[in-house]
């Protein structure tokens, strides 16, 4: 029986899915925020890897109902920015990271992730699971 209700995946865990999903969670979950984040990265200049990112994008869209970003979520950024600064932490280069958090928070969920120094200082407002 997984241990989470549900969880709310990051780019990097879209990018390369974690095996042990079906373990940590009931259902998965992205946000708007995560598909923005892939549609960036959909410019490239190499055709093959452009090519390659523009069949992930469409998988996911296929897959999932992405979550819109809320004021609720936006309010709850503000207080996992501040907790950042008052960390000694910047929150500005990672924006979209600590938005991602703040909808986790806003829907209850775990927030799965490669890459758990992009969440430090965030507090115990979201719960941020590292995968591997």
């Amino acid at each position: 029986m997984p241990e989470h209700r549900l969880a709310l995946l990051d780019a990097s865990c879209v990018i390369d899915f974690p095996d042990q999903l079906d373990e940590l969670a009931e259902a998965a979950a992205v946000s708007a925020l995560t598909i923005a984040e892939l549609a960036y990265g959909l410019h490239n200049d190499d055709p093959l890897v452009a090519a390659e990112r523009e069949e992930r994008y469409r998988g996911v869209l296929n897959e999932f109902d992405p979550v819109p970003y809320s004021t609720r979520a936006a309010h709850l950024y503000g207080a996992i920015a501040a907790s950042v600064r008052k960390s000694g932490g910047n929150p500005r280069p990672r924006r979209i990271d600590l938005m991602l958090a703040s909808v986790a928070a806003e829907l209850g969920a775990v927030l799965l992730t490669r890459n758990p120094s992009d969440f430090g200082g965030i507090g115990g407002i979201a719960h941020v699971i590292a995968v591997v």
